[in-house]
């Protein structure tokens, strides 16, 4: 990398010139972000229960006294010890995040197919306190498209991130919203997958700002679990 290096006042003239596309970026992400919560809202008509340390729990508890709920689709498939460096370097993010958010009516939860053993040991391995849960006796995973048949992947038929073949792949990962009213019913309002998770990685924001940026030879070439680097 071989910057230019000019005088303080042409510096500035580049930088004001940025600051414009920055400013009507951030306006373009404004009304983005109004029309996502927009959305039209699906009514769940399926009672999910999901495992955790403590017993059983419905998508109804995780909610804990709150009417919105996020979820993360944490990618671990049964009977593999690989454990995703992508949803790990998302996972480092939450904890710090949700002493803010839970203040904003939101809660957060991960689910994974894993029995919650494998839940636990991963849990504990990374110092996570975050809700954890498995799916491993229902079918959230495959209901919002991140896990798939072998059936489903030989015939075609599993669709990730509204459009993308999966083939080989038993699971992937995404983030899903949910809101419930005051009677109680369960509504899903929106999903992500793929890139549209790199709006819960903090890391990035702050490498974007540097001249290297995130410092890829490829995508996330570099990140590792937390207590690899």
């Amino acid at each position: 990398m071989t910057p230019a290096i000019v005088s303080r006042e042409e510096w500035l003239d580049a930088r004001k010139s940025l600051l414009a596309r920055e400013r009507a970026m951030t306006h373009e992400l404004d009304a983005l972000r109004a029309q996502r919560r927009e959305l039209p809202w699906v009514r769940l008509d399926k009672t999910y229960i999901f495992d955790g340390p403590s017993g059983e729990r419905s998508l109804g508890d995780l909610f804990d006294g709150r009417s919105q709920l996020a979820i993360y689709h944490f990618m671990l498939t049964p009977g593999s010890d690989h454990i995703c460096s992508g949803c790990s370097f998302i996972a480092d993010h939450v904890d710090a995040a949700r002493q803010h958010f839970e203040q904003a009516d939101l809660s957060f939860a991960a689910i994974s197919r894993v029995p919650v053993e494998r839940i636990e040991a991963v849990k504990k391995r990374m110092r996570w306190t975050f809700p954890w849960l498995s799916s491993a006796r229902n079918s959230f995973n495959f209901d919002f498209a991140v896990s798939f048949t072998p059936e489903d992947r030989e015939a075609g038929r599993a669709i990730y991130n509204y459009g993308t073949v999966i083939r080989n792949s038993p699971d992937m990962f995404g983030t899903s919203i949910f809101a419930k009213d005051e009677s109680g019913d369960i509504f899903h309002t929106y999903s992500t997958y793929h890139r549209g998770n790199e709006l819960q990685i903090g890391a990035f924001n702050w490498l974007d700002l540097t001249p290297k940026g995130r410092n890829e030879t490829g995508t996330m070439n570099w990140v590792r679990l937390h207590d690899e680097y």
